[in-house]
Formats: C-alpha cells, structure tokens, sequence
C-alpha cells in the first residue's frame, strides 16, 4: 500500500495575542513498519513517536495513522516557564523524565550540564534544550560564610553526584537489562523477601551475589540509588537487571551498558 503523508493546515487565532501553528505531519502505516523504522525516517526519537500518539507500546497496524512531527505553537505573548522545565519528584530518574517529554538521557545531561545521573527531589531541570549556560540552583548570591553562589552550587553538585572516594566502595561498567514483577510466573518477591507488587517504587536491582553483596546500596547510571535485593539465572559476573513497576519501561529499557557504584556492603 502507498505510504500517505497528511498535513494539518497552519491556523491563525487570536487570544489576547496573535499565535501561529506550525503544521503538524501524519503517517498512515504500511505492512512490515515499525517504530524503529519511521523515527528514523523522520529524524525523531521514537519515545517522542510514542508521546505524541498516545502509544504504550512498541505494536504498531498498518492503516494506524501516527503523528510524526510535533505541532509548534508559537505566540507574541510569553510562554509559561511551566512549559520549560521540569521539578523531580521521588522516584523520578532521568530515564523516566527523558521518556515523558520525548528527549534522551544524554540531551537532558547536556541541557543542564550534569556530569553525574544521580538526581534528587527538587531538582529544577530544563527540559525543552533552552538550557542556560550555568545549572539552576537554589542558592543565594552570598552565603553566611561570605562564599559567592556559584562555589555553593559547585559543592552541591560534588555532594550528589556521589563521586566522593569515601562513598563509593567499588566502581564498574556493567551490562544492565530490566525487569517487572507483574508478568505470568513472578511471585513479585525478591530473593532477599522485598515484596516489589506491594511497593512498586522500590529501587532494587538484582545482581550476582559474587560481584555486589546482596543488600548492598549501590548507585545506576540513569537509574539512580537501590538496593542490590534480588538474583537471577542469567545474572552472573558484571551483569545487572533493574526492576521497574511498568512491562513497558522495562521494553524500552532494552539492553545498555552503564556505570555501576557501590556504596556499602
């Protein structure tokens, strides 16, 4: 079947302020397409294929009309900063931030020059790639020690990145997949009795007992801090599996290699 491209007709509304749209591109299916596939004919991700369209997986049909392209919007009047940035709340990693707004990991590092992954509540980041030259910090222009603002923001940043030698007990590069305790077969219990149904935001990761003792607080490139809680058959030498609450996260976490931290033992 011919692959059709439909495009919305730019409008023109008045709301207090003349506003313009950017007309927005959809792509009607074809037998043997995939997600993969149409974000990079594109030139999008395909997080931002699945955003826009709603999608919870990776299964597509052909006839399915997606959205490929972002409707624009731009006005004489300013944007709300809402729109720009993005306040972490518990459990938030950057992977699950990148996901919601469509963007990678590596663009939300860059955006607001990070050189850790490691996040906390509170954190103001920007989200949209408007990033201003300095990371935002909630800091006066003086402290009471009469040190400026900007040598407190460094200390911040060096304090949660967990780089400290006398944090880390051992560092590595480690093959990291995930996994969900809501599948046929899981009991949902961790091999040291974590019961991750009944607390699904529980950081664990399952780990080989040889390699990173269990009950271990270790910290994930883009997972952020855990406990080591939990085993598996496959899971031998530099190997890890993170558990995630969503079968989708878990997909679309796939298979990557990331730095592993261990924090105690």
């Amino acid at each position: 079947m011919k692959k059709k491209i439909f495009s919305v007709a730019a409008t023109v509304a008045l709301t207090g302020a003349f506003a313009t749209s950017v007309s927005a591109e959809e792509y009607t299916i074809d037998k043997g397409d995939t997600l993969w596939g149409i974000s990079k004919k594109y030139d999008v991700s395909v997080n931002q294929l699945k955003s826009w369209n709603d999608l919870n997986s990776n299964l597509i049909y052909p006839n399915q009309q997606l959205t490929v392209s972002k409707e624009v919007s731009s006005s004489s009047s300013e944007k709300s900063s809402n729109d720009d940035t993005y306040t972490v709340k518990s459990g938030d990693t950057l992977y699950k931030i990148s996901k919601k707004y469509g963007i990678s990991v590596d663009e939300l590092m860059d955006w607001n020059n990070l050189d850790s992954t490691l996040i906390h509540p509170g954190d103001k980041f920007k989200v949209n790639g408007q990033a201003s030259s300095e990371p935002e910090v909630s800091a006066s222009s003086s402290n009471n020690d009469g040190s400026s603002s900007n040598e407190s923001a460094s200390e911040s940043k060096s304090e949660k990145s967990g780089d400290s030698s006398s944090d880390v007990v051992k560092e590595f590069t480690a093959e990291a997949t995930a996994y969900t305790a809501f599948c046929t077969g899981c009991s949902g219990v961790t091999a040291t009795g974590v019961d991750l149904r009944a607390n699904p935001d529980q950081k664990v990761i399952a780990v080989d007992p040889d390699v990173i003792p269990l009950g271990s607080k270790v910290y994930v490139e883009g997972y952020g801090e855990a406990i080591a809680a939990d085993t598996g058959g496959a899971i031998n030498g530099n190997r890890i599996d993170v558990f995630m609450p969503e079968r989708e996260d878990a997909l679309d976490f796939g298979r990557q290699s990331v730095q592993v931290k261990v924090l105690s033992e």
